[in-house]
């Protein structure tokens, strides 16, 4: 059997997921993890010996150098071949965000879910989100709520948030794709395009019921895209378990 693999934390989600070559059109794409993406950007960027990156990382500096090569071997077969690079995935969890209020206690069977929220309505910029009202569900009912506040926790950071408070699902108006990618890398379900009563959703949610927008956005700090996807079965959620939070693709171990 081999060896369960460790999430890899990431101190700095990337913000540009993409990268295109000018002269071409690029036929083929190149997936580099987000782990791999912060192997390099902690030694390249940073100029950190591999032991310190490692340490950043919470792993290995043996995984480290593997991690490296293979991102460098990417990268290089995009410079080389005209490919399109996509920066998507991989084996993460963020790196904790200290909690500056204490948050309601999460039972084994809780489904939780979190709500980007105004004055009991759903507010439609994820990124600048003030509080989050946590929902939590079990047997499609809501048991318990709070609300939290960010305390001007940005964008980049909001993701360490939601997974510090063991969150596995977020509703929201408008997202930037970033964002979205971040948050399917720790395995957060997203319900986004939403508007209207924040407790109204949830409670749809849990019922099965929500309408909400897959391709909504949030570019540029404008919202595109309303309701449209009627989603008929939210009460099962699959997400792997790293002890202190969401571990994408894998369970943590001792990579």
């Amino acid at each position: 059997m081999p060896r369960p693999f460790r999430c890899r934390r990431i101190e700095r989600q990337p913000i540009y997921r993409s990268f295109s070559p000018d002269d071409v059109a690029a036929t083929e794409n190149v997936l580099l993890t987000v782990d791999e993406f912060e192997a390099l950007r902690l030694l390249d960027d940073e100029g950190l010996t591999q032991e310190a990156c490692a340490a950043r990382m919470n792993i290995a500096r043996t995984t480290v150098t593997a991690i490296y090569d293979s991102a460098r071997r990417k990268v290089a077969d995009v410079l080389v071949h005209g490919k399109r690079l996509l920066i998507t995935g991989g084996h993460c969890e963020f790196k904790p965000v200290e909690m500056k209020e204490p948050i309601m206690e999460k039972g084994n069977s809780i489904m939780r879910v979190a709500v980007t929220y105004e004055n009991g309505e759903i507010f439609q910029h994820f990124g600048h989100t003030k509080q989050f009202k946590l929902y939590d569900i079990e047997n499609g009912e809501i048991v318990s709520e709070q609300i939290v506040n960010t305390f001007g926790t940005g964008h980049g950071a909001l993701g360490g948030f939601l997974q510090t408070a063991q969150v596995d699902a977020l509703i929201c108006g408008g997202i930037g794709m970033g964002a979205q990618m971040a948050l399917a890398d720790v395995g957060i379900q997203l319900y986004a395009g939403v508007n209207g009563s924040a407790d109204a959703a949830a409670a749809a949610l849990a019922a099965g019921s929500l309408t909400y927008d897959p391709n909504a956005r949030c570019d540029h700090h404008e919202h595109h895209g309303d309701c449209g996807h009627s989603h008929g079965d939210c009460d099962g959620h699959d997400h792997g378990d790293c002890g202190h939070g969401h571990c994408a693709d894998h369970h943590c171990g001792e990579n």
